[in-house]
């Protein structure tokens, strides 16, 4: 399959930095969202991260001009009917999943890929809302996904060999290192990462260490470059907070993935991070 345009579905903030790699590798986008107010704020702070790379030099006039021209935004999904590889990119809602991919099978061709940047829900649950489940498959990109070098390339019970052979190669297209995996909650990463969110909200819970003060000793000691804290503010708190749910519902109630209800009371009082203004730490809107 030869990829010349990809569409992506949702102009948040994983959906423009999905948008703006592909773009910035020579691929066509098509970045879609509901309306047109969205789509034009995503494709300004696109263009506004451009600006920034040709300024430092990391970029020439040509190449910044070249990733603009190729970066297009619609909102009508049957424009996506061009695309070779649709990736979603919606908010965590099965529910809005479930419309986009139903709505959006008929007008793509056999040959077209779907894929799911979802962190947490079932791949084979999606590829169901499909009439061909062969060619869904979940494309898990890492936040910032213009610099994160990781993508989890995750098989359905029905993707086929031929999909997860060619989302890997697109992965490597857009200088990506993918890793394969199977559907099972939270595939790999998120797996790994809901223990070590959950046990720092325990540690503060327990009040043994503030916020700051366990980010602290993760950069200091464990050298890590965030804090489990300043990472929920980044990614976002309810974002986070829906992987925690996901997984534990998707281990039928495993204690080892039970949510804090601290960071359930951070969502309900709009706490959600830096996209917020303020989370576990304040920050400019």
């Amino acid at each position: 399959m030869k990829v010349q345009t990809v569409g992506v579905i949702g102009s948040g903030t994983m959906g423009a930095g999905i948008a703006q790699v592909i773009s910035q590798n020579g691929f066509s986008v098509l970045l879609y969202d509901i309306n047109e107010e969205m789509v034009q704020r995503s494709l300004s702070r696109i263009h506004s991260q451009i600006d920034k790379l040709f300024e430092k030099g990391k970029l020439t006039e040509s190449e910044s001009q070249g990733i603009k021209i190729r970066l297009r935004t619609t909102v009508q999904l049957a424009d996506l009917q061009v695309c070779q590889i649709v990736i979603e990119a919606a908010p965590e809602k099965m529910e809005v999943k479930r419309n986009i991919f139903q709505e959006l099978d008929p007008y793509c061709s056999k040959e077209t890929i779907l894929a799911t940047n979802t962190s947490s829900f079932s791949i084979t649950e999606i590829a169901g809302f499909t009439n061909q489940p062969e060619r869904v498959a979940g494309l898990h990109f890492f936040n910032p996904a213009t610099l994160m070098p990781l993508v989890e390339v995750i098989s359905g019970l029905r993707t086929s060999e031929a999909t997860m052979e060619s989302l890997a190669n697109f992965a490597r297209s857009i200088n990506k290192s993918p890793v394969t995996c199977k559907d099972t909650p939270g595939f790999i990463v998120n797996r790994i990462a809901r223990p070590y969110y959950n046990e720092a909200l325990r540690i503060m819970g327990d009040q043994m260490a503030s916020a700051a003060q366990i980010d602290r000793i993760m950069t200091k000691a464990g050298k890590f470059r965030m804090g489990p804290f300043e990472l929920q503010d980044m990614i976002g708190v309810d974002i986070n907070f829906s992987t925690t749910e996901s997984l534990h519902q998707g281990f039928f109630g495993d204690a080892r993935f039970r949510p804090h209800y601290y960071q359930q009371r951070m969502v309900q009082s709009g706490q959600l991070g830096r996209k917020s203004g303020g989370g576990y730490y304040e920050y400019d809107k």
